[in-house]
């Protein structure tokens, strides 16, 4: 079994999640007491909200690379960053390292193309959601069309996230102003629904909607446990 990297803490509560994730897929696959090998750096994050609010992100990249040394040097074979919003800096993090470093829409894309999903709404922080380095990639390597919320569903989603999700807050009318905002991205032709942040999927999941919904979380913790278990 190879040793998974994942660079967590962005914040703790999805951190949570892909630990859980991975453990489960490693026992699903192999049974028994087994458990996955990992090697976790998990980061303070309101320094890093910090610097994403100010636009720093070649001082959050210069943070990730220090993670990500540290993790290769702790023998992990892959590195994960944990969290969809940093992978802005992955081209950054993995040019100074020289193990793979995972990206997490090409985990989610990979499901979407399986399941014939070529118009997709995407939910996350407003970077995630504004710039064009999660939209970019899925159109130019997956032929994947991306479409996002209007301005005030975007403000929308990107608070509940930080001043209720990352906190560990899950409310119900937060819950329901989802949901109101995925039927609007179904109306503009979305056949499905990324949860773009990995702490969406605490909020809301498959049996709240009749709209497909891929938690990127899952997804990235399901391909570092397929590639820790290759032959």
């Amino acid at each position: 079994m190879k040793t998974i990297g994942l660079i967590g803490g962005m914040s703790w509560e999805s951190t949570a999640s892909y630990y859980r994730y991975i453990n489960e897929g490693v026992k699903k696959r192999l049974g028994g007491l087994h458990s996955a090998k990992m090697a976790m750096k998990s980061v303070d994050f309101a320094p890093i909200a910090d610097l994403q609010v100010r636009g720093e992100w070649q001082e959050m990249a210069q943070l990730l690379v220090q993670e990500a040394q540290a993790l290769e040097r702790a023998n992990a074979d892959f590195i994960l960053i944990g969290t969809n919003t940093m992978h802005l800096v992955f081209d950054e993090v993995a040019s100074h390292v020289n193990v793979p470093l995972i990206h997490i829409a090409d985990a989610v894309a990979q499901q979407l193309k399986q399941d014939g999903i070529t118009k997709v709404g995407l939910l996350g922080t407003k970077f995630t959601m504004e710039q064009p380095f999660y939209k970019k990639r899925l159109k130019s390597l997956f032929s994947i069309d991306v479409i996002v919320p209007e301005s005030p569903d975007q403000d929308t989603v990107h608070n509940v996230i930080y001043n209720e999700l990352c906190v560990g807050e899950i409310l119900p009318a937060s819950k329901q102003a989802y949901l109101d905002i995925i039927s609007r991205l179904h109306q503009q032709g979305a056949q499905a629904v990324i949860l773009g942040c990995t702490e969406i999927a605490l909020l809301i999941n498959d049996g709240d909607t009749n709209l497909p919904l891929y938690d990127t979380t899952k997804a990235h913790a399901n391909m570092a446990v397929e590639l820790a278990l290759a032959q």
